[in-house]
């Protein structure tokens, strides 16, 4: 947005409805700083009920009760990766869900994370997190405890400040992002605000990484570090900082891994080419060679699976090993004949 024909325009408006010039000045100075800074200009409550869509009355007390009440939440639990416990979802009421994506897509997008961050960013994921670990003698995986909740209330009112947008506004918009003065694990807002809210960090641990040429890169709440170093002074130094910053290692899932085994990097083989697991392509191959030796249909009656959910599910299990790694040919191979199964079914 141009400030100086967004200036022209307000001023016409405001002397219409009466503005003095003193408040014309201070408004054009305060969105100055939003258009410099690339955010949505937004005066007030009432301006961000207007843009939203949502009423005004809805978005105070979505933001009011977010300290000490879920009413505007509802819960449920995933399974974790490694198939141990679950894990507690809290996903933000429709209306409430609408806000927060407004949040995202028009405000904290446009703030620049960290280069280090792989998850939850365009353009960026696990191909662009794991690409740099392969190959090499150490890999050192390390993860944070309970991140998302590590982050508080202030962390996330200071992001919206930080851009320029007055305290009470900030205030209002950091309460719609949080509950319980916590980042929610599954409000759309959490996994930006998160990479943005460590990107210091991120800053700190690089300078050390570059210092002692080590790789780094973080995919949400996993610290991955490769190359030829000393692991025992790198955690040393990780610990403390993250301590400092509020964060915690949880120091059970830390992993060191050498070149002689298995190297790991979120999920991913990395030793010599990104590639599945043994297991996962063992389990994969299994699956083609029952469905070439029996059919498609008797394999799924043998293994009491009537629908389509099947088919899609292994070819969408070969189809992350194809995006993991393209040049795998005996994947596509059974990409092939799957989809071409796919297509005789429907």
């Amino acid at each position: 947005m141009n400030i100086s024909t967004y200036s022209k325009a307000f001023k016409s408006k405001a002397i219409n409805v009466g503005f003095s010039e003193e408040s014309i000045s201070k408004c054009l100075n305060y969105a100055q700083v939003l258009v410099e800074n690339g955010v949505p200009i937004i005066y007030n409550l009432t301006h961000l009920s207007k843009l939203v869509g949502i009423e005004r009355n809805y978005i105070v007390q979505a933001a009011v009760s977010s300290k000490y009440s879920d009413a505007y939440y509802r819960y449920y639990n995933i399974k974790k990766k490694n198939g141990k416990g679950f894990r507690k979802i809290m996903e933000p009421l429709p209306n409430l869900k609408v806000i927060q994506y407004w949040i995202l897509e028009n405000i904290l997008e446009t703030i620049k994370p960290s280069a280090y961050a792989k998850a939850y960013i365009k353009k960026r994921g696990l191909k662009q997190n794991i690409r740099f670990h392969v190959n090499q003698k150490i890999v050192l995986s390390l993860d944070i405890k309970d991140f998302f909740p590590s982050i508080n209330f202030s962390d996330v009112e200071s992001v919206f400040r930080g851009v320029g947008y007055s305290n009470e506004l900030s205030n209002y918009l950091a309460k719609l992002c949080c509950l319980e003065e916590e980042l929610p694990q599954g409000a759309p807002t959490s996994p930006y605000l998160s990479n943005l809210i460590f990107s210091n960090v991120d800053s700190n641990i690089a300078n050390y990484c570059k210092a002692n040429d080590i790789r780094y890169t973080r995919y949400a709440d996993d610290l991955t570090f490769s190359g030829d170093f000393d692991n025992d002074a790198l955690i040393k130094y990780i610990d403390p900082l993250l301590n400092d910053n509020g964060f915690e290692l949880n120091k059970a899932k830390s992993k060191l891994m050498l070149r002689s085994n298995r190297q790991i990097v979120t999920g991913i083989i990395v030793n010599d080419k990104p590639q599945l697991d043994k297991e996962t392509r063992r389990s994969i191959r299994q699956e083609v060679h029952y469905i070439k030796t029996f059919g498609l249909e008797s394999h799924m009656e043998r293994i009491k699976v009537n629908s389509s959910y099947y088919l899609n599910n292994l070819i969408g299990r070969i189809s992350f090993g194809l995006y993991i790694n393209p040049k795998d040919d005996k994947l596509k191979e059974y990409h092939k004949l799957l989809t071409e199964l796919y297509k005789k079914r429907n």
